[in-house]
């Protein structure tokens, strides 16, 4: 009774945690501001130091600073690499420097491996390479490779001749990889035995190398003698089978498994429809030389999506939010160029209906409503359609089919709306006219736009361009020059 009362307290404490404790989000929203109330404390304190005058400021000064340096590197100290990382990233370039000189050393190479890709260069460039070697020693082969593959290029030979012959081997292995495929994200340390191996065997081999296993080891690969990729026996397996059973008769043969040249999408896919928490990768002959983890799909998928999120407007993921104005400025030029040559070209086609907006002054008012549901039914169809193309769904038929499908889409609710929005202006303006035009603008305008969010990304990738950069303002610059076009060109024609 006793056990089940102390279960079930157990229970109710991790279901309904105490007043005290706060969503982890909030949490690092709190201590961040906490690093950066100290970091200014300490800056103002500073400046008051250096306008003290006598003899004791030099020794006042090295007092305040060891306390705030003390404090911070305290409260840096009880992070997680990742919440390092976060904080670091939430900081202005000054503050993270600072912040950055008081990580421990031990915990660098960790907060290296998570920090993205636009921060880490602010952190290795005034870190000389023997410290960054120093950092990164502690992690696995393929991490380190990891993080080098970010460090310029005239320090990275300079980090990987710091390191011993055995890492310099692994790191290398896992640098030669492509970037974006399946060996390049591979952890090269994993688990193998024999067929003909029993049971029992293996278990003794594990507590022996129990300080090495890998960690989310839950498979272990099955090899014959030339490493080549037999199979795999679970953790479950090895344990409820009988202890003298062969490692042939308890495994599983079939196994899902990647070549090292295999795309990352691949994996994440395969991850995803066959719920996989690891998977062996092989080389051309079959041979086993690393694992694939689920943490690793998952980091994929994060950094995919924040990638594409920032590719869709123009932006790369090396855009750092407290990066230099010129450097920031220079990356978002060529979209807003396009941009501006684009609305350029929507402000000639309304400068030539002048003469209709100045006999009805109601179709200037008219004219955001259509261009702004045409943008909004272009982006519904392209992310379909983007979504369609990243799941290899869109072949020659199934395009045909988008194409009809979006059309027909785009014919229904521009009816129904149109009818709406029709029916509103008529009881705004007393125009039937000018109803029946808007109403067919609608109808026309939709239609635009949905084959607009089909045409963009699908003409993007046959042209051999990432259908996902830039593709939104492609869009709308389609949906609100059509839509100016068609409203006005109807209203010159059945108003005038």
């Amino acid at each position: 009774m006793g056990a089940v009362q102390e279960s079930k307290r157990m229970t109710e404490a991790t279901a309904n945690p105490g007043s005290d404790s706060r969503p982890h989000h909030r949490h690092l929203e709190q201590s961040r501001a906490q690093i950066i109330e100290l970091l200014s404390r300490q800056a103002v304190e500073r400046d008051l130091v250096a306008r003290a005058e006598g003899q004791k400021q030099d020794v006042v000064a090295q007092l305040v600073d060891r306390q705030q340096q003390a404090a911070l590197a305290q409260r840096l100290a009880s992070f997680h690499p990742a919440d390092i990382a976060f904080v670091l990233e939430s900081l202005a370039p000054e503050a993270r420097a600072m912040a950055w000189h008081l990580v421990a050393p031990e915990q660098r190479g960790a907060v290296l491996l998570e920090i993205s890709d636009a921060v880490l260069p602010t952190l290795v460039d005034d870190m000389r390479p023997e410290e960054i070697v120093a950092a990164v020693r502690d992690l696995e082969p393929d991490e380190i490779a990891d993080v080098v593959a970010e460090l310029p290029e005239d320090v990275a030979p300079t980090v990987l001749a710091g390191l011993d012959r055995a890492e310099q081997f692994e790191v290398r292995s896992a640098l030669s990889f492509p970037e974006g495929s399946v060996g390049a994200m591979m952890d090269l340390h994993y688990v193998s035995v024999r067929e003909d191996a029993t049971l029992e065997a293996v278990q003794r081999l594990l507590r022996r190398i129990k300080n090495d296993l890998p960690d989310e080891n839950t498979d272990i690969f099955v090899v014959d003698r030339g490493n080549v990729l037999r199979g795999k026996i679970t953790l479950q397996q090895l344990v409820l089978n009988e202890p003298e059973q062969t490692v042939a008769e308890a495994m599983s043969r079939e196994i899902t498994f990647f070549f090292t040249d295999d795309p990352v999408k691949e994996a994440v896919d395969a991850f995803e429809k066959y719920d996989l928490l690891s998977a062996p990768v092989v080389n051309l002959h079959q041979q086993v030389v690393g694992r694939i983890t689920v943490d690793a799909v998952l980091d994929a998928v994060k950094e995919r999506a924040e990638s594409e999120g920032l590719r869709q407007v123009g932006l790369s993921k090396e855009e750092d939010l407290y990066g230099p104005v010129l450097q920031s400025g220079r990356n978002r030029w060529p979209w807003l160029g396009l941009n501006l040559v684009t609305s350029f070209g929507s402000s000639r086609v309304i400068g030539v209906f002048d003469d209709v907006i100045a006999q009805f002054t109601a179709i200037a008012t008219l004219i955001p409503i259509i261009a702004s549901l045409g943008g909004n039914t272009g982006t519904q169809t392209m992310e379909l359609v983007i979504r369609a193309m990243a799941l290899d769904q869109l072949g020659s038929a199934q395009l045909r089919r988008t194409f009809v499908k979006e059309f027909l889409v785009a014919l229904l609710n521009g009816s129904l709306w149109g009818a709406a929005l029709g029916f509103t202006t008529y009881l705004l303006y007393g125009k039937w006219q000018l109803s029946l035009v808007i109403y067919g603008a609608m109808i026309l305008e939709l239609v635009v736009a949905a084959l607009a969010g089909v045409a963009i990304p699908v003409t993007l990738k046959r042209i051999g361009r990432d259908p996902i950069m830039g593709s939104s303002v492609l869009l709308t610059a389609t949906t609100d020059t059509m839509g100016f076009f068609i409203f006005l060109g109807l209203a010159a024609i059945f108003l005038i």
